[in-house]
């Protein structure tokens, strides 16, 4: 019994469970992991790191078919579509080996197996055949989520793809419909567009990437439509017909409805919490939707339960989970830890151009009923940019005209998933718009576009 007593047991090892069991451990906890597939969950096997390693190569493929703009060239450039997709495999096997290292190292008991919570501090664990029952009074479930499939248009995995069919491809398509213009569907349709897909986006809402901010959707809307990706918004698809390897797929928007022809659709419409089989419904912990009820620190109705990252819902990112993780061992530790500020999560996505954000935009400012200033700055105006060929984008930000606080930034081009950290560290000092004018930026670096976007918004500006 004592053996198999633990101070955390944390049910799922994505990078919200691994992080919150590692920080468990590191603060003298005795921890227990369960993970029923592969460690380092969706993120590191299907999710973040796999797909960055595709669009590396579209990205390496584009740069070489554009050569001559460098006064470099290279003939009978092609590409090995299951080399790019082994690549990508290795990368996530790499780092789930890694994560088994790590929770070896901290002194983690895994067990690969399926959970059931038994009680409020009992979790019974099948490995195989074999039932093991393990017992704490703090269990965290970090089991994640999955792509929603929309009713009658299920993934077949030949035509019909969800996020993990569209990493392991064993053909190439010739014309690609996207169902969705979130992070997960821009990626891929930059991807496939890239490699020579004829490429379509259909996206029910108004507008593409609709939780950027607006004129950062529309930015990024024109340059997928330069690379050839059609887009088609306020726009449903109402019916799907097959014939041998093409579908007819039938779509209404502005109470019209038109035919299109595809021989492979990928569903990027969201995802469901994996809420299911797990016992939630034995204890009554609380769930709205597909996602557990929690508070401002991951507990849940039922004393001693935790829920973190994508089964607690949005923003589901990993970087988010993983903060929870933290957060939730640090409470079980006995610490005061704050609470996750979500207005501080960056947002990031990895298309061509990519696309990067934190805090508030433009209209939730002025919804929010603040009196902003707001500054713009080109990429084409940025040496490091043109040097680079990727002079295409533009850093926004927005200002509390009365505090000087940077109430939201937002990005659009080269590498900006990187320099929006930049933003994220000011948010957190509490940065003004008096300290980030002053701060020194290196030249020539692309992160002086921010430095100039702030200086736009209070009409100190040097370079346009």
């Amino acid at each position: 019994m004592e053996e198999n007593t633990f101070d955390m047991i944390v049910i799922g090892a994505g990078p919200g469970g691994y992080v919150a069991a590692i920080r468990g451990a590191q603060l003298g906890l005795k921890v227990a992991i369960i993970e029923r597939e592969h460690m380092g969950g969706i993120c590191l096997n299907w999710g973040c790191i796999p797909t960055k390693a595709m669009l590396r190569s579209s990205e390496v493929y584009h740069l070489l078919k554009n050569l001559k703009k460098y006064g470099v060239s290279a003939d009978n450039v092609s590409y090995d579509l299951d080399a790019v997709v082994a690549r990508s495999r290795e990368i996530g096997s790499k780092l789930s080996n890694g994560i088994t290292h790590l929770l070896k190292k901290n002194n983690i008991i895994s067990f690969l197996g399926s959970a059931y919570l038994v009680g409020n501090s009992e979790v019974e664990v099948t490995v195989k055949t074999e039932k093991v029952k393990l017992f704490s009074e703090n269990i965290v479930l970090a089991t994640g989520a999955r792509a929603r499939e929309i009713k009658g248009f299920e993934a077949d995995k030949e035509h019909i793809w969800t996020y993990k069919n569209a990493l392991t491809p064993k053909r190439m398509p010739k014309k690609l419909l996207v169902i969705g213009s979130g992070a997960i569907g821009v990626e891929f349709a930059s991807f496939y567009n890239t490699l020579g897909a004829e490429t379509t986006i259909v996206e029910l809402l108004n507008r593409i990437l609709p939780a950027e901010d607006m004129e950062i959707s529309g930015f990024a809307k024109k340059q997928f439509k330069k690379q050839g990706i059609k887009i088609l918004e306020n726009c449903k698809v109402s019916e799907i017909k097959k014939k041998k390897s093409i579908f007819t797929v039938e779509m209404e928007a502005s109470g019209k409805t038109t035919s299109h022809e595809f021989d492979t659709i990928i569903s990027a419409v969201g995802i469901v919490g994996n809420t299911e089989g797990i016992g939630l419904e034995d204890l009554k912990i609380e769930v709205q939707g597909t996602h557990v009820v929690v508070d401002e620190f991951c507990q849940t109705n039922v004393k001693g339960i935790f829920a973190i990252g994508d089964l607690a819902g949005a923003p589901w990112l990993a970087h988010k989970a993983s903060h929870e993780g933290i957060m939730v061992a640090e409470l079980i530790a006995g610490n005061d830890p704050h609470s996750v500020n979500y207005n501080d999560i960056p947002g990031c996505t990895y298309c061509y151009p990519q696309i990067a954000s934190v805090g508030l935009t433009e209209e939730q400012a002025k919804e929010g009923g603040f009196e902003i200033k707001v500054g713009r700055f080109p990429f084409n105006a940025n040496g490091k940019a043109l040097a680079l060929g990727e002079e295409e984008g533009m850093v926004k930000t927005i200002f509390d005209v009365k505090s000087g606080e940077l109430l939201g930034a937002h990005m659009v081009g080269p590498e900006v998933t990187e320099l929006i950290q930049g933003y994220v560290i000011g948010r957190k000092l509490e940065a003004t718009e008096e300290s980030l004018i002053d701060t020194i930026f290196p030249h020539p670096t692309l992160s002086e576009a921010m430095h100039e976007s702030v200086l736009e918004a209070f009409d100190r500006v040097i370079h346009i």
